[in-house]
């Protein structure tokens, strides 16, 4: 039985619980056939000292969605997915509001995954790029 949308969210979501993830207030938002997004509000918890959104909470944001991404679109019930290397390259600078990043994949392996992830301002202007590799390994 496939879950519908609101369900694969609701079970993301709920794995964050006592994580990072819940830490930095990271909600996955949306999914499609290819896609995944997640959010994060921009305030003075996810902050540098100058007031403006920290680079490695926006890579955090990005391997966050990408992992999550690998997991809900590979077979996780025999693998398990580790990232295994992150870029992010930061273009334009966030005071306030949210952040979104949005995985799609590049490459979908059975063993190795490569995703884009763009991370965009409420105004959809592009604040990072960000790439993503993970494996995926058996559980056994």
């Amino acid at each position: 039985m496939q879950l519908s949308k609101k369900e694969v969210l609701e079970k993301a979501n709920s794995a964050c619980k006592d994580t990072l993830m819940e830490t930095l207030n990271i909600e996955m938002v949306d999914f499609g056939d290819d896609y995944l997004t997640a959010r994060m509000p921009v305030n003075s918890r996810v902050h540098q000292p100058d007031g403006v959104l920290h680079g490695g909470a926006t890579a955090a944001l990005a391997e966050s969605v990408g992992s999550f991404a690998s997991h809900v679109f590979m077979d996780t019930e025999n693998l398990f997915i580790r990232g295994l290397e992150i870029t992010a390259n930061h273009l334009k600078s966030v005071k306030s509001g949210f952040v979104y990043a949005k995985a799609t994949f590049l490459h979908k392996g059975r063993t190795t995954q490569l995703l884009d992830i763009k991370v965009t301002d409420e105004a959809d202007n592009v604040i990072s790029v960000c790439r993503l590799s993970t494996i995926s390994l058996p559980k056994k």
